[in-house]
């Protein structure tokens, strides 16, 4: 085989490899944030109250439920 037919099979590899890796790190992450969110209902707490509102349970479900409709809608 000539040099140029390996040259476009390492190229036509390279990409299909980096592809393959990129589709497969977004759909690990996907996952991953969506077993593991980023943020519960008692870091939701502490930040309320860093901010000096007393948070109730309804205004924190109110609130998760509104960033997880958020997520959602993004999709």
């Amino acid at each position: 085989m000539s040099t140029w037919i390996w040259i476009i099979i390492v190229i036509v590899v390279g990409l299909g490899c980096a592809a393959g890796g990129f589709f497969g790190a977004r759909k690990y992450m996907e996952n991953y944030l969506k077993d593991n969110p980023p943020i519960n209902e008692d870091q939701l707490r502490a930040m309320m109250l860093q901010m000096g509102q007393k948070p109730s349970q309804r205004k924190l479900h109110q609130m998760m439920n509104a960033m997880q409709q958020q997520s959602h809608d993004k999709k």
